[in-house]
């Protein structure tokens, strides 16, 4: 037995019932759309999140929320002062965090740099950093470390109350989500980093 819709008459315009149905079956259609392109653009493009923390601090705020931008991790590479979101190392996870909790920092170093913390100051390659982004000088010192092939050293802006790299080290480039690009709330602190 096949069925014939169209003896029916479900689409016709001159019946209002039959008219309601093509209405909600354009609707349907258009619902699937959006919601396959914002599944999309949410995976591969960009997404929003929130800053739950203090670890950036002055520059993130809690509760502000950005734009983050996915596409420049297939053809972009890493440097240094980027703001980036990542997925927990495994040094983090062996501590109980999850893989759909994610962390933003700041890149300080990238492969094949060595970072040093001395006297409140930041080195990288035996240069000091200028960094007028951070809330406070860190109370804490860090031996020279070369940053590995494949992977970053990062570092919370609030520096003496940051869970990053230099508690539980190096950050693979393969567990960046993406970049810090547009802060779009408050709307009093808009801007584009």
């Amino acid at each position: 037995m096949s069925w014939n819709l169209n003896k029916y008459n479900f689409f016709n315009k001159s019946n209002p019932y039959k008219s309601l149905l093509a209405v909600i079956w354009e609707n349907m259609q258009i619902l699937l759309i959006a919601i396959a392109l914002a599944f999309f653009i949410r995976t591969f493009i960009a997404e929003p999140r929130y800053i739950p923390s203090e670890s950036m601090h002055p520059t993130l705020q809690t509760g502000d929320r950005l734009i983050i931008e996915k596409v420049s991790r297939y053809f972009y590479t890493s440097k240094a002062k980027d703001i980036v979101v990542f997925k927990p190392p495994i040094q983090l996870k062996l501590q109980g965090y999850k893989n759909n909790q994610a962390f933003i920092k700041r890149i300080i170093a990238i492969s094949g740099e060595t970072v040093a913390v001395k006297d409140g100051k930041v080195y990288v390659n035996d240069i000091l950093l200028e960094e007028d982004y951070i809330l406070q000088k860190p109370y804490y010192n860090l031996q020279p470390i070369t940053v590995p092939k494949g992977y970053l050293f990062v570092m919370g802006d609030n520096r003496n109350n940051s869970n990053d790299s230099h508690v539980w080290g190096f950050l693979s480039e393969k567990n960046i989500i993406g970049r810090a690009i547009f802060r779009f709330s408050p709307f009093k602190r808009i801007s584009i980093f």
